[in-house]
């Protein structure tokens, strides 16, 4: 059953969001509110890829005893930030952190707990 509902979501997520975030931007008080809007869907995208890619990223991103992916409720970049400060990252964990690091410095541990 989980697994029909996990791609009626997605199906639906996919058909229905670019009217969705066309019907946001026309209708947002301001170009903050649009912006603010977007950077919602960024995290809930990032939390989402977090948690489809676990099985993925426990094996190749970090060492076996580091903190793990899947939470729901944390990004891809948390995990890589809290990894990382526990030097828990393999060599394609530390090269995702610091290619997100170079587009926004100390991003992976500035977003822990975001």
């Amino acid at each position: 059953m989980g697994f029909i509902l996990a791609l009626i979501a997605v199906l639906l997520t996919y058909i229905f969001s670019p009217f969705l975030m066309l019907y946001a931007m026309f209708t947002a008080p301001s170009i903050k509110a649009i912006n603010r809007y977007f950077f919602k869907i960024a995290i809930s995208v990032d939390q989402m890829g977090n948690v489809i890619g676990t099985a993925f990223f426990n094996h190749t991103v970090i060492k076996e005893n580091g903190h793990k992916f899947g939470n729901p409720d944390e990004t891809i970049s948390s995990v890589l930030g809290r990894n990382y400060q526990t030097n828990t990252l393999t060599l394609f964990g530390r090269s995702m952190r610091y290619y997100l690091d170079r587009i926004e410095p100390n991003h992976c541990v500035n977003s822990i707990g975001k």
